[in-house]
Parts: C-alpha cells; structure tokens; sequence
C-alpha cells in the first residue's frame, strides 16, 4: 500500500482563525550560503564530473540557489538549471567538456512523485537495471553526500533576529507550520536545536511534497479569508502562497533582519488587525522582487 505523503498535512487540524508558513533556509535561518557554497556546490562539482568547468559550475550554483527567481528551488530542479545554465555558457563549450544532459533525473522530477529521498528511492526500485537507474542511482549518492555534508557541518547557525520573538507573537492567534524544500531530517534537527519546533505544528519538508502542495492540503479553504499568510525569500515562497488564496510576506535576501524587524513590529499587527492585504503586500512585494534577477550576470 503507497504511503500518503501529505498525511500529516490533511490530518492537521486548525487550532486558531490565522495560518502562517515559514520558510526555512535563508528565511528562518541564515543557512542558504553555507548549505550551497560548502555543501551542494563541492558534491555537485564532485559528483557529477564538473572539476574541468568547476569556477563556471560554482557561478552557475550560486546564481541558481542564491541570487536569482529560483532561489530556494528544490534541489533537483536547480541541479538541472545548473547543467542547462552551463551547457550553453561559451567559455564550458570552449572547453568541450561535457555537461550532464540527465534525461532521467528530468524525467523523475517530472513524474509527480515528491522529489525527496523516499520518491527517489522508490523509483530507483522500480526500474530496472540500464542506464536510467545507473543516473538516478548517481542522483541518490549525490543527494546523500549533500544531506551528510549539512548534517557535519551545518549547526550552530540561530534563526535570524526577530523570528522568535515572531514565533511568540503569532502562536497566540495563529496555527503555524513550517513550508519548506528541505529534506525533514534537516528541518527538525535545525528547529529542535534552537528550540522553535515548539511553535510549529507541522514541520513540512520535501519529503511531504512541495511548498505548493503543503498550503493546499493544510489550510487552503481551512480559514477565513485573507487570514493565511506564508513567509518567504524566494519567488517559489509567494508561487506556492497565490493558488492558494494566501498573503505573502517577504524576506529580503540580504536584508533579511530588516526584514524580520518590520514583521515583527508592523506586518503582523495589520495581519492580524485585516489590513496587510492589497496595497501594503503589494508595495513589499514589488520591492522584493527586485532583488531577484532572472538572468545570470554572464549574460546581462
């Protein structure tokens, strides 16, 4: 019998009329430059055969994960815009190295299965032995020395100021849960480690699907009007919040504690109060996408 990833979403029940999602990485906590630049980037160069190309590789990740709209994507999505990004950069070409097309790894990511560790490994049970499994095993040992790599070396790092005292101010009225596409292991040792896990009632990783999916099955239609807001800061964050009749706030990348303070002390006042929708998200909307280029400085 198939395991129903969003059970613990559908079974959650609304304790309050308010709902709020937050994000994790780079949004919660300051971990989106340490888990990219020390973890993913050394195994994605490693793994995948990128040594020849590594200083466009490095370029090419960082824009992806950090500086750009798809920031905050799921790690198999933002793998394969790495390899596209580089395919067509002329100094790679140059060097006629040879860029993964991983049609397998598009093809698992374009089966509707939730792109974690459980999908992945399911679908790598189900195919036989060839080429197809021979890449998604590949994509398994990849994933794997990523999520190790974090666990030895992300720790230490405490949410952003303002986010607890956030936490504080919103579990008086609203239910909260955290929406992310971590893997869940990583989510609860980080949340439990600086004691915020308490606030969440579901903490929500790849493993459950995607963010998008996480507001559906948790609160759309659960709540009154304009009375669920997700966290963010990433353009996916305010894509997962739209189809679901959710508000939106940002933070900032690179203005994060800003960020956190004008939530704290204004945004969840007039969210709270019914007046955060209309021209006061959108004006924080507006402004937050300007931090977010669509394409990558080698091309401007």
């Amino acid at each position: 019998m198939a395991i129903d990833p969003h059970a613990k979403l559908r079974e959650f029940k609304p304790k309050h009329e308010f709902f709020v999602g937050f994000d994790s990485d780079g949004c919660v906590f300051d971990t989106m430059e340490i888990k990219h630049k020390e973890c993913f980037i050394p195994n994605i160069i490693n793994h995948w055969g990128l040594q020849a190309v590594s200083k466009y590789a490095r370029e090419a990740a960082e824009f992806v994960n950090l500086y750009s709209r798809d920031r905050g994507v799921n790690r198999w999505p933002a793998l394969i815009k790495v390899f596209d990004l580089l395919r067509e950069r002329p100094e790679v070409q140059r060097r006629h190295s040879k860029i993964p097309q991983a049609p397998h790894i598009r093809k698992f990511i374009a089966s509707g299965v939730a792109l974690g560790e459980p999908g992945l490994l399911d679908t790598i049970k189900k195919t036989p032995d060839g080429p197809e499994k021979k890449e998604l095993e590949r994509g398994y040992k990849w994933s794997r020395a990523v999520n190790d790599a974090i666990a030895d070396m992300v720790h230490g790092v405490p949410p952003f100021p303002f986010v607890r005292e956030s936490l504080e101010k919103l579990c008086k009225k609203a239910d909260i849960i955290c929406v992310s596409a971590t893997p869940g292991e990583a989510l609860v040792r980080e949340w439990e480690e600086h004691d915020i896990a308490r606030y969440a009632a579901v903490i929500a990783g790849q493993e459950m699907g995607s963010k998008k999916e996480h507001l559906q099955y948790a609160a759309k239609g659960r709540y009154p009007k304009d009375h669920v807001l997700m966290i963010g800061d990433a353009e996916g964050d305010l894509k997962a919040a739209r189809p679901n009749d959710a508000l939106f706030f940002p933070v900032n990348p690179g203005h994060e504690e800003a960020s956190w303070e004008l939530f704290f002390n204004e945004a969840i006042d007039r969210f709270f109060a019914g007046t955060y929708a209309g021209d006061y998200e959108k004006q924080l909307v507006d402004k937050f996408m300007t931090y977010l280029p669509e394409r990558p400085p080698w091309k401007r």
